[in-house]
């Protein structure tokens, strides 16, 4: 087990935390995003607490972290993958026992099994956070047992919540929201970087749609493929347009095997990986981000998309919905409506869809900071915990 401290020394804290992360910095996926954010919210609301952060996959301590300077960060990314979950497990419950926090919360519902039984031997309460895929369709008894016994759960968006309520025998009170936020300052309204269309051999004028997504074959659902099927019709309106994929993964070949059979080699670009620090660029080089998903989550990149500007599409039938405030901040579509998909594309790139703010960037930025900026977000994560803790407390 690796600790960092910083400093050494610890004073004494009116309250206690526990914070069980899959990771937060080395790789930078929704979950991992929202974990960092999270705990960055918490410090700011519980400014004298006590910190005890346990990361599962993490091998070491960011520089560079905007973090509360005597956070105990406890690292378990360098043992072996083969023994890593139960070594997370035992250091969790281990040091519940010696230390006994005030709450403990984890943002990955496969660490709430844990959370339960330090519960079961020292009484402490948790909360989860759930996110996508992970908390749908779960049919592990001790997992569902865990959940059932979880003080509260934050559904990052309403399709997570009814979902789990759904499927889960819940007590509907216990499963609140607390969407996604993200970091404003870091995505803005800026005209299409020279670079990027001197890279990509394309015209200032040229109209370019934007995915970014992880190419996994598994999660080929987030839509980038209902949009290379369009892709034919909507040239036949807008011949120059140019689909630029942002992402890497298992699915790129699959996916240049597509783009060569239906002869759109030259209007789509897979991009690849995209270091972060790239990425507001490449929003920034768009003029419209399309990511008609079926099952996420929630989906950070539809609030980046907005903070720069952007006209955003996405699906009608998953936390799309939530991120684009059921259509009141972008364009919602049937994913399976490749028809469907192309039409409104073709309407949103040509300026004649009806929506009071799609072409306003300015507008769009200001309503997105309103709805999922950090104040909101600290807001409703202070809201939350308050209520627990003071109902703990009386007991």
């Amino acid at each position: 087990m690796e600790s960092v401290l910083h400093p050494a020394k610890v004073s004494n804290k009116k309250r206690k935390f526990h914070l069980w992360l899959p990771d937060i910095f080395a790789f930078k996926g929704g979950i991992q995003v929202y974990s960092a954010f999270l705990l960055q919210a918490i410090q700011n609301i519980y400014q004298e607490a006590d910190y005890s952060v346990f990361l599962k996959h993490d091998k070491g301590y960011s520089p560079n972290s905007l973090y509360l300077p005597d956070t105990n960060f406890h690292f378990a990314g360098k043992i072996p993958l083969s023994l890593r979950t139960p070594f997370f497990a035992t250091q969790l419950i281990a040091n519940g026992i010696w230390q006994k926090p005030d709450l403990v919360i984890t943002t990955h519902l496969n660490f709430t099994v844990a959370a339960y039984w330090l519960k079961r031997l020292m009484g402490i309460p948790y909360v989860t956070i759930a996110h996508g895929v992970e908390a749908w369709n779960i049919t592990n008894p001790k997992k569902q047992k865990a959940l059932q016994y979880a003080d509260k759960i934050l559904a990052v968006s309403n399709y997570t919540r009814e979902r789990l309520l759904t499927e889960q025998d819940l007590d509907p009170s216990k499963v609140s929201l607390l969407p996604n936020t993200f970091n404003s300052d870091r995505f803005t309204i800026k005209s299409k970087p020279t670079y990027l269309l001197d890279q990509y051999q394309l015209k200032p004028n040229q109209p370019v749609i934007l995915t970014v997504n992880r190419l996994s074959s598994r999660e080929s659902y987030r839509g980038y493929d209902r949009i290379i099927e369009a892709l034919p019709y909507i040239r036949q309106h807008i011949p120059n347009v140019h689909y630029i994929i942002v992402g890497k993964g298992d699915d790129r070949q699959r996916l240049e095997k597509s783009i060569t059979q239906q002869n759109l080699q030259d209007c789509v670009t897979l991009a690849g990986f995209i270091p972060d620090a790239e990425l507001p660029a490449y929003y920034q080089l768009c003029d419209l981000f399309a990511m008609p998903s079926k099952l996420e989550g929630f989906g950070i990149v539809y609030l980046e998309a907005l903070a720069s500007g952007k006209p955003v599409l996405g699906g009608n039938q998953d936390g799309a919905i939530d991120a684009l405030c059921q259509g009141e901040l972008g364009v919602l579509v049937d994913p399976d409506d490749v028809e469907e998909i192309a039409n409104k594309i073709v309407a949103i790139l040509q300026k004649t869809y009806s929506h009071p703010v799609l072409y306003q960037p300015e507008k769009l930025r200001e309503k997105v900071i309103q709805k999922f900026g950090s104040t909101q977000f600290k807001n409703n994560l202070e809201q939350q915990l308050s209520m627990l803790l003071s109902s703990h407390h009386a007991k």
